[in-house]
């Protein structure tokens, strides 16, 4: 059972300017003891993506399940109960009450939740500030400290009622290097430990040491196999081929593109396989899901050099970039454009 579950998702927002939508059908799911990186442009929708989840903001249409909860449903007292007790929240600026101490700020959401007695929060403010390093300053009002030691003991706080899922806004985005790394360092602990974390972040380095990550451009979320596909890629083409990315759904055994075809189309599989044919008989490879085809006429300007189609074990689904789209990335995309003639000419030579 996913332990968040978004169902088609869109957030719309009136402005004077009009209605703008930074969420559209967003569907995503999220297993218990992941640690998923969510990456994307400003202004791309990952901020408003993590606020679905935290229940600060609500679907304008669509469902949010955290922990089994529809966040949506719930009243606003409801809703900070729940939160309460289910989601600790990490912010870029974090947020500290300045003029409590670390302890007791970190002692506030077991006060708000009434969990354990007085002496019992106090002692496990004082344990939970000692795992992230500040033990020994726990009495210190926050501005008496750095900024990496707001942000940990901010980390202290969130897990102050032991939430199952930690969701953390761009955690990092205060904090020179050396400080992002011990706090990237606590959230790898958190993980092995057993929590769930979703960390929104412009850091494309600490995005790839996450388990998962999650592109969103445009305020929808790019299939991840696309974004498998075309790793190569930067932030902005990758939304640009998400956007032209058209679904072609193939019944088992179908025939995709036929050998000797003008080539006009390139194609990664997003679900089910298929299978490389060669004269009609021969199958020299089966393609799944993060895997392309068509790559090799396109670049050489010329027919297809073989016969794809679904495999006869189940249906395929793909996603197909127009000629037009294809050779626009391969153009802006030095990386892209090596790696694809890296597998084409590896392909040929097999």
């Amino acid at each position: 059972m996913a332990l968040i579950e978004l169902d088609d998702v869109v957030k719309r927002y009136e402005t004077p300017a009009g209605s703008v939508e930074a969420l559209r059908g967003v569907s995503l799911q999220v297993g218990g003891g992941e640690f998923v990186a969510v990456i994307g442009k400003s202004g791309s929708g990952k901020s408003t993506l993590a606020n679905m989840i935290t229940g600060i903001d609500r679907p304008t249409t669509g469902r949010v399940l955290v922990a089994g909860t529809d966040v949506g449903a719930l009243s606003e007292g409801d809703t900070a109960q729940w939160r309460g007790r289910t989601v600790g929240v990490v912010f870029q600026f974090f947020q500290l009450l300045p003029t409590l101490s670390l302890l007791d700020n970190v002692v506030l959401p077991m006060e708000f939740c009434r969990l354990w007695t007085p002496r019992e929060r106090r002692e496990r403010a004082h344990e939970l500030l000692t795992r992230v390093g500040l033990g020994a300053r726990a009495g210190k009002q926050p501005a008496a400290v750095s900024g990496g030691e707001q942000q940990r003991a901010a980390i202290a706080r969130a897990l102050a009622t032991d939430p199952p899922l930690l969701v953390a806004d761009e955690p990092t985005g205060n904090l020179d290097t050396a400080n992002a790394e011990v706090v990237f360092d606590l959230f790898e602990e958190l993980v092995a430990g057993g929590k769930t974390i979703l960390m929104v972040t412009h850091d494309n380095d600490l995005a790839a040491r996450a388990t998962r990550t999650v592109v969103v451009a445009d305020g929808s979320v790019v299939n991840e196999y696309v974004r498998q596909a075309l790793a190569k890629l930067d932030l902005d083409r990758l939304g640009l081929a998400a956007s032209r990315a058209q679904r072609v759904d193939v019944p088992p055994g179908a025939v995709v593109v036929r050998q000797g075809d003008v080539a006009d189309a390139f194609y990664i599989v997003t679900g089910g396989s298929v299978e490389v044919v060669l004269d009609d008989r021969i199958v020299v490879n089966r393609l799944s899901r993060g895997e392309y085809f068509g790559e090799i006429a396109l670049l050489r300007g010329g027919t297809r050099t073989a016969t794809v189609r679904a495999s006869s074990d189940g249906p395929a689904e793909l996603m197909a970039l127009d000629r037009a789209t294809f050779d626009e990335l391969v153009r802006d995309s030095a990386p892209a454009a090596e790696e694809l003639q890296r597998v084409a000419e590896t392909r040929l030579g097999s």
